[in-house]
């Protein structure tokens, strides 16, 4: 007697959200999307500190990269990007697609850095 419950095609269980299923492409290659989710972002307005201006004006006289402000900004970036897939995965996503980053200075020394994408769920295209 043969199984009813368990005769047709083996599917894989849909991928889980991590770093692999974020990009910046409208599409993710071997996979196809099911449904949009819509918009989801991750938002973080970033000042420098006193400290972190008198440091980074003593590495601007010596020219090269200026660490302080790099770290700053990967910081602020890697957060934004961690609160986008947390909306995400809220909306019951499994991917993000056309991912992008923005920054604008709000005023001096205080900065607003975005990054968004289009929350969508996707499965094994099986081709």
């Amino acid at each position: 007697m043969t199984d009813p419950y368990n005769t047709g095609p083996v599917r894989s269980a849909p991928p889980a959200l991590g770093d692999a299923m974020v990009t910046t492409a409208q599409a993710l290659p071997g996979y196809r999307i099911v449904r949009s989710l819509g918009l989801v972002r991750g938002i973080t307005v970033r000042s420098r500190s006193i400290v972190g201006n008198f440091f980074g004006g003593l590495q601007s006289l010596f020219g090269g990269n200026i660490t302080i402000y790099t770290d700053l900004c990967e910081q602020a970036r890697d957060e934004t990007y961690r609160d986008m897939v947390r909306h995400a995965r809220a909306l019951g996503a499994n991917a993000i697609i056309a991912v992008r980053y923005d920054a604008t200075e709000l005023m001096a020394g205080l900065t607003e850095v975005l990054c968004y994408g289009t929350a969508v769920v996707v499965e094994p295209d099986g081709h």
